[in-house]
């Protein structure tokens, strides 16, 4: 009985065959395959419950886009007409500027021209450095 119990042990371990185990990843983060990336997105995405409140990207209408782009041109417009009128023609000169409730500083410094914005009703300040 006892060689028969060994007989049929030896016999399963010698029909018994492992392989050996690659890992491969499946997101292309990790090196992944590059065509898994869209449905790992889009899993993604479908099980995401959080909304952001503050979504950018709203479905406008044709004419609200319009209205939009039609204000945003003529602000642009006055605002140029308005630098021209004040700085002149050619370019920025050192000194300070008043735009309404703006007050605009230009230097020059070594890293380029220095141009500091403060808005006097809210105290928001913005610098923009043009590089020589």
């Amino acid at each position: 009985m006892k060689y028969i119990l060994v007989l049929l042990f030896f016999a399963g371990t010698y029909l018994c065959s492992g392989q050996q185990l690659v890992y491969s990843p499946k997101n292309p983060a990790f090196g992944g395959d590059p065509f898994h990336y869209t449905w790992l997105l889009n899993s993604a995405n479908s099980q995401n419950s959080f909304k952001d409140p503050n979504a950018a990207f709203e479905q406008q209408s044709e004419l609200d886009a319009f209205t939009e782009n039609l204000n945003r041109q003529l602000l642009s417009q006055l605002s140029r007409k308005l630098l021209d009128d004040q700085l002149g023609e050619g370019p920025l000169e050192p000194g300070t500027f008043s735009f309404g409730s703006l007050e605009v500083e230009v230097f020059d410094s070594s890293e380029g021209l220095v141009i500091n914005i403060l808005d006097i009703n809210t105290g928001e300040t913005s610098q923009v450095i043009v590089p020589n």
